[in-house]
């Protein structure tokens, strides 16, 4: 089992960026594929970027490609999201998530552990 916690949330203007962290605690951060995913009220868990084992591949949601970047860092035992170009539309609580020996995985039920989330917030 592994615990995650985010971290890095905040309000910031359209236009700017932000970069969340995820930090880690219990069975060891490479045998999970990472996973960020965001949520507004009312909506179903939204599916951002993920992350291989290892960190040598990354997918992202069409609305993610070319603005958000996902990394890892397993000997800190931490994962990071970079978000740029920041839009009111990426205003949601933002979820890290860990998938047991997964790969290229974006569906939120395929996730076996989750941090609390943190708020983004993005508006002048």
């Amino acid at each position: 089992q592994v615990t995650l916690v985010e971290s890095g949330g905040g309000l910031v203007q359209p236009g700017g960026s932000l970069t969340l962290s995820c930090a880690a605690s219990g069975r060891p951060l490479s045998d999970y594929a990472m996973g960020w995913f965001r949520q507004t009220p009312g909506k179903e868990r939204e599916f951002v970027a993920g992350i291989s084992r290892n960190g040598g591949s990354a997918w992202y949601s069409s609305a993610a490609e070319g603005r958000f970047a996902i990394s890892r860092d397993n000997t800190k035992k931490s994962v990071y999201l970079q978000l740029r170009s920041l839009k009111p539309e990426d205003t949601a609580v933002y979820y890290c998530a860990a998938d047991l020996y997964g790969y290229d995985e974006r569906r939120y039920w395929e996730y076996e552990s989750w941090g609390q989330g943190t708020q983004v917030t993005v508006s002048s």
